[in-house]
């Protein structure tokens, strides 16, 4: 999301504007969510739901504004332009089955709050790419995972206790935004 906001403001300012709104958005929520996930094991729909409303619009006017110059400036003047518009939705779409499968297939597993916050991520990383959605999902698994592991040498938890998840979504949605491009 760095490497997109440059190119952004050197080619269509009103696109940039709107993902740095978008990224503030999400430092917020992520702040948010993360501390009430780890002290009450919940994700509130108060704060899930109104999200998808915001990165969605900031989302999807920046894709609809700021892709052509980004892709003429890629060198690619034939880029089709719906793209982006179509991986924010699809992302959502994605990631939210993705989730709601494992919800379906082991319910003590996952919680609703998880499926619904996939949404919203599927979003930010469906805005980059295709490669940055599936990487923001595998890192969560892979940082929750150490995380467990952690918890199990140190002897503070056992294979069945519970961890919030939406913490490492979160996480791993946030270094997948840092990747390149």
């Amino acid at each position: 999301m760095i490497g997109r906001l440059g190119d952004l403001w050197q080619y269509t300012p009103v696109a940039f504007w709107l993902v740095l709104a978008a990224c503030l958005h999400f430092v917020v929520m992520a702040v948010r969510l993360t501390v009430i996930d780890v002290r009450h094991h919940l994700l509130p729909n108060r704060i899930v739901f109104p999200s998808y409303a915001v990165a969605g619009f900031l989302l999807l006017a920046a894709a609809a504004t700021g892709w052509g110059g980004a892709v003429a400036a890629a060198g690619d003047p034939n880029g089709n332009p719906i793209m982006p518009v179509v991986r924010v939705l699809a992302g959502a779409a994605i990631l939210w089955l993705f989730y709601f499968v494992l919800r379906l297939a082991y319910p003590p597993g996952m919680g609703f709050g998880d499926v619904k916050l996939a949404g919203v991520l599927g979003m930010y990383l469906g805005y980059l790419s295709w490669g940055h959605l599936f990487a923001g999902t595998f890192l969560a698994f892979l940082l929750g995972g150490l995380w467990s592991l952690a918890l199990l040498a140190a002897r503070r938890g056992t294979l069945k206790s519970a961890i919030p998840f939406g913490p490492f979504m979160l996480a791993g949605a946030a270094a997948a935004m840092l990747l390149p491009a």
